[in-house]
């Protein structure tokens, strides 16, 4: 399923957040290929549904999840990544997230720190 017909299907509470994550990535890497996972809607609530990832010179840096309260930025190499502000979450061997649970979180100046120091780490 190509990423317009995923959109299409989101569930409307998070369409809004979603699309605001998205912005807030193009804005920081307007160069950056979005590239749709082929996936459909989760069966589940609770589980996550992946859309797309971002990807520069054939390397992904962030990927947009959703679920069906809030949305999500995943940084593949996010451990690399300063923080400063503490916002990013997981504790896996190189992945962590943001969780955006209303279209002005991906405004905040903040998560366009994280994705300007992610795209910087290429």
């Amino acid at each position: 399923m190509e990423l317009a017909e995923q959109l299409k299907k989101i569930p409307p509470a998070v369409r809004p957040i979603v699309r605001a994550a998205r912005r807030a990535v193009k804005a920081v890497a307007p160069d950056a290929e979005e590239v749709a996972y082929r996936s459909s809607p989760p069966r589940s609530k609770s589980a996550m549904w992946k859309l797309a990832r971002y990807v520069v010179d054939d390397e992904p840096v962030v990927a947009l999840g959703t679920y069906a309260t809030h949305a999500t930025l995943f940084f593949f190499r996010g451990r690399e990544i300063d923080d400063d502000a503490g916002v990013l979450e997981g504790t896996g061997k190189l992945l962590r997230y943001v969780t955006l649970r209303a279209p002005k979180d991906a405004d905040r100046p903040t998560l366009k720190r994280l994705l300007k120091r992610a795209f910087a780490l290429r």
